[in-house]
């Protein structure tokens, strides 16, 4: 995969960016620094130079993490910080620019329910109205919401969810479905299978749809209904059952609880994260009946959450597996992203390399996985399904410091 060369930009900033953040379109770019400014940047029409229309001082500590809203609801920024706050602030449309050319964006509300340092902060997707999710270094998650969203000036604390270890990251589930909608599975060994007669798997092309084990053959791979927030935390004296933590909402009651899984992401894992957590992410579901989530720490761990409901109907259980260990950074790693289809992730660490990691199918000529810088526990469960595999993940791109691509 062949990029043009990055481009480099000035960003003024006097000390440590800790956080680049894109809108919606790609076409705004917003960063935040422990100088506790805050920087939007806009592409310019025609070319991929990139211009600061506006700068100010956001916090009077530094800034870790700045995050954009949708657009239906304006030109919408939140930010948290070293001080103890998250803030949210708009842009005012239509009003001149300042002295220096730029334009003016206020703060609209302070959110100071928190006694220590606010680590990360996050919009939900607009399904779900205009909620907002912070996570701060006492171990408390907290949900906002603002009841009328042409009143950014008024947010209500929803509810706080407190998880003991210091927070350092969050995500939302950007996929979100009222819809029920759910897939029998069911296992054949070869030699019970008869002729014209197909798996499921074989079906649904097979590995990409269905690539884990499901303990009963009986049972319903259910599209997961609830809204979703991951957290993960970087506290030394985190154990490793409880790194990830993944909440969901009960809508019925209007409240966040930790799934099942949340306390053992070893579950159905050859191996847990052990170290500390500095990123993750949910993809875009987009028609898969699971969904995949990326944790970055020292390597990437990408994870399998779906749903199993017994034949009955009777329970419903979140399953939590491994697919794979991307382990081409041989360094920590610091952020991870997801493109707009779920299909690629993007990851950056201390190695000064940007890597692409995209499910390709198999080649003939394809490297092994050492040399792709994948592991996965997935081939056990490709042999208990009796096919080969079809598909696997690897690096397809990487983009270095310097801006060569090798």
């Amino acid at each position: 995969m062949l990029f043009s060369p990055p481009k480099s930009i000035s960003s003024e900033h006097k000390d440590v960016i800790h956080d680049v953040a894109f809108d919606h379109y790609g076409r705004r770019m917003a960063t935040c620094s422990s100088d506790q400014f805050v920087m939007v940047w806009d592409k310019e029409q025609g070319d991929d130079n990139w211009k600061k229309s506006a700068e100010w001082k956001a916090h009077s500590g530094s800034v870790w993490k700045v995050a954009w809203a949708h657009p239906e609801f304006g030109q919408v920024l939140a930010t948290c910080s070293f001080d103890r706050t998250a803030a949210v602030w708009e842009e005012i449309v239509g009003e001149s620019y300042n002295i220096i050319g730029q334009k003016h964006w206020a703060r609209r509300t302070n959110l100071v329910d928190s006694r220590t340092s606010v680590m990360d902060v996050k919009f939900a997707p607009k399904s779900l109205g205009l909620l907002l999710a912070t996570c701060s270094a006492d171990g408390v998650i907290r949900i906002y919401e603002a009841p009328d969203v042409m009143n950014l000036a008024q947010w209500t604390l929803q509810q706080e969810v407190p998880c003991k270890y210091q927070a350092s990251c969050i995500s939302w589930n950007p996929s979100y479905t009222r819809e029920r909608r759910c897939t029998k599975y069911f296992k054949l060994n070869n030699s019970d299978k008869k002729e014209g007669e197909m798996k499921i798997h074989d079906l649904d092309n097979g590995y990409a749809n269905y690539p884990f084990m499901v303990e009963d053959p009986d049972s319903y791979i259910v599209v997961p209904q609830v809204p979703m927030l991951a957290v993960g935390f970087d506290d030394q004296n985190c154990g490793a059952n409880n790194r990830v933590v993944i909440l969901q909402n009960i809508t019925r009651l209007r409240r966040w609880n930790k799934t099942e899984c949340s306390t053992s992401v070893t579950d159905h894992c050859t191996s847990s994260v052990t170290d500390p957590v500095h990123d993750l992410a949910f993809a875009p579901r987009l028609g898969r009946s699971y969904d995949l989530l990326a944790v970055a720490t020292k390597d990437i761990k990408l994870y399998i959450l779906c749903q199993i409901m017994n034949s009955s109907f009777a329970t419903v259980k979140f399953k939590l597996h491994l697919a794979a260990n991307f382990e081409g950074h041989n360094s920590t790693v610091w952020r991870i992203s997801w493109n707009s289809v779920g299909s690629i992730l993007v990851s950056s660490g201390d190695d000064r390399c940007v890597r692409l990691w995209k499910q390709c199918p198999v080649g003939p000529h394809d490297k092994s996985e050492d040399e792709r810088g994948v592991s996965s526990p997935a081939k056990s469960l490709d042999s208990a399904q009796g096919q080969g595999r079809k598909y696997h993940w690897k690096c397809v791109g990487v983009i270095k410091a310097e801006g060569l691509n090798i």
